[in-house]
Order: C-alpha cells, then sequence, then structure tokens
C-alpha cells in the first residue's frame, strides 16, 4: 500500500506541474523531454539489468511495446494536452476515474472485488463526482476534461497489462525498456512539434516542472506504482489512487490558488472514507468456515 501511496502524491503534484507550464511548453515536447530526463535518471541503475536481460525482453517485446503506448506516450500525452484547457484540480478529479476502470478490469480477469471494496469504490466515486460538479452530479465537462477521461482510460489499461508483466524481467530493466520505447514513439510527434510551434525557453519556470515530471513523477513514480501492481494488485491500488484529487486539490490552492471551498472539503471526506473503506483489509473467516481437514 505505501508504495501505491508514494506513487500517487508524486503524481498528484505532477498535474500541478503541468497546469503551472502548460501556456509555455508545447504538450508533446514537454512530455517527450520528461521521458528523456527519466531515462536519464533511472539508466545508472537498470543498465545493467536491462543488458543481461536483452533476449528476454527481446522475446517480449510486443508486450512492453503495447504497455509503453498507453503508460507512457499516450496517457502523459494525453494529461499534457488536457491541462491546456483545464484545472489541475479538475485534472487529478477525473483521474480518479481510472479505479473504476481498474476494478472492472480485474473483474474481467476474475478477480473477486468483495462487497467492502464495492462500496469504498461507490463512496469515493461519489465524492469525486460531487467535487467535479462543485455539489452536483450535473456536471459540465470542458474539452480538457474530456482529454483527461481519455487519460484515465489509458492509464487504466496499462496498470491492467501491468498485471500480465513477465515476473522473470527485472523490475528496472522492464521500466527502463518502456521508456525508451515511449520516446521513440514520441519523437515523430516532438519533430513536428519543433518544427510548427518552434522550441519553448530554457527557464526556472520550464526546467524546473520538467525534471520533477522525469525524476519524481516518471522514475520515483512509475516504479513505486509497478511494484505496487505486482504486490497487491491494480484493483487494490487503485483504491489508494482515490487519494490523488485529495492531494491535487490541497496542492492546487497551496501553489496555485484554486480554493476547494467548503463542498470540496466536504467531497474530499467522502473519498477519503471510501478510500479507507475499500483497502481495509479483508476480515478473516469465522472457524469452521474453511475447508475441512482431510
Amino acid at each position: 500500500m505505501f508504495l501505491a501511496l508514494l506513487a500517487t502524491v508524486v503524481w498528484s503534484g505532477s498535474f500541478v506541474a503541468t497546469r503551472g507550464m502548460a501556456d509555455s511548453v508545447p504538450p508533446v515536447q514537454a512530455v517527450f523531454w520528461r521521458w528523456v530526463v527519466a531515462l536519464l535518471a533511472v539508466a545508472p541503475l537498470a543498465v545493467r539489468p536491462f543488458w543481461r536481460q536483452r533476449a528476454l525482453i527481446r522475446r517480449h517485446l510486443g508486450f512492453t511495446a503495447l504497455a509503453s503506448l498507453f503508460g507512457v506516450a499516450l496517457y502523459n500525452t494525453l494529461v499534457h494536452q488536457a491541462g491546456l484547457t483545464t484545472s489541475a484540480t479538475n485534472m487529478g478529479m477525473i483521474m480518479a476515474a481510472s479505479p473504476v476502470i481498474m476494478a472492472g478490469y480485474a473483474r474481467l480477469g476474475g478477480e473477486r472485488l468483495g462487497a467492502r471494496r464495492l462500496l469504498g469504490l461507490a463512496v469515493a466515486v461519489l465524492g469525486v463526482l460531487l467535487l467535479v460538479g462543485e455539489g452536483s452530479l450535473a456536471i459540465d465537462l470542458a474539452a480538457g476534461d474530456l482529454w483527461m477521461f481519455a487519460a484515465a482510460l489509458s492509464f487504466a489499461s496499462y496498470s491492467a497489462l501491468l498485471r500480465r508483466r513477465p515476473q522473470e524481467i527485472d523490475g528496472l530493466a522492464f521500466l527502463f525498456t518502456t521508456f525508451v520505447l515511449g520516446a521513440l514513439m514520441l519523437a515523430p510527434a516532438y519533430a513536428v512539434s519543433l518544427a510548427v510551434q518552434g522550441g519553448f525557453p530554457a527557464t526556472p519556470a520550464t526546467v524546473g516542472p520538467l525534471l520533477y515530471l522525469g525524476v519524481f513523477s516518471s522514475a520515483v513514480a512509475f516504479f513505486s506504482w509497478n511494484k505496487a501492481i505486482s504486490l497487491i494488485g491494480a484493483a487494490r491500488a487503485g483504491v489508494v489512487y482515490y487519494l490523488q484529487p485529495v492531494c491535487v486539490a490541497l496542492l492546487s490552492y497551496a501553489l496555485l490558488g484554486e480554493e476547494p471551498g467548503a463542498v470540496g472539503g466536504a467531497c474530499m471526506a467522502l473519498i477519503l472514507g471510501g478510500v479507507a473503506l475499500g483497502s481495509s483489509p479483508r476480515p478473516p473467516a469465522p472457524p469452521g468456515r474453511g475447508r475441512a481437514p482431510r
């Protein structure tokens, strides 16, 4: 649970960073440089296991490329595109739809969710919907909000794929491979953006957020999330992910001046209650309810 929580908190800051530089760095260029920085950050630890397992990675290249598409190239491009036309608070709240999709994938894969986890999901979803709708279930979506829903679908698909990751591949080697493939997928779009839109100024206001996104939101958070998925599963980690709207709202208030208000506070309480309910361990079975000894 701690690893899923660590990734969630770090990613919360990424929405604030993305929104903060949305007007100065084109989305595709921001995403491309994010992964270049991430590659440089993980390379010292990952190059050796990557080279040692290169034959194994080549054998599972199709799976790794699909994970790179959803988790690295597509998801992050959609997030940065959304940052052009919606608030950081909305970005974080809409991303909270992804645990519902993760739970759906888990159920389709045969995983039993249990009544307590389903109730926790329902309570947290209600809190998120009321938060987005400012106390009402009638939600008026901007273009950026729709981009974020697409990002939520992409991230949930990536998380579901992680459950099928070949366990013999080292975690750092897998992470490094997805970063390399994701950067290669983004390179053509980056070249087009550079030719059409031009570059962006390298100032503290652009380099600082990119370093945060590359080192923490990419290298640290993705490693933590991947490990959490392998340990506790996508559906259970997804419940912790509901804390993200709360973290984003608090960071947005502190750094961008986006006030959550009284309604926001009540909705956050619903989200926290749903997370606590959905992530609590299943009570032990009563004596005599297990399989009879032979």
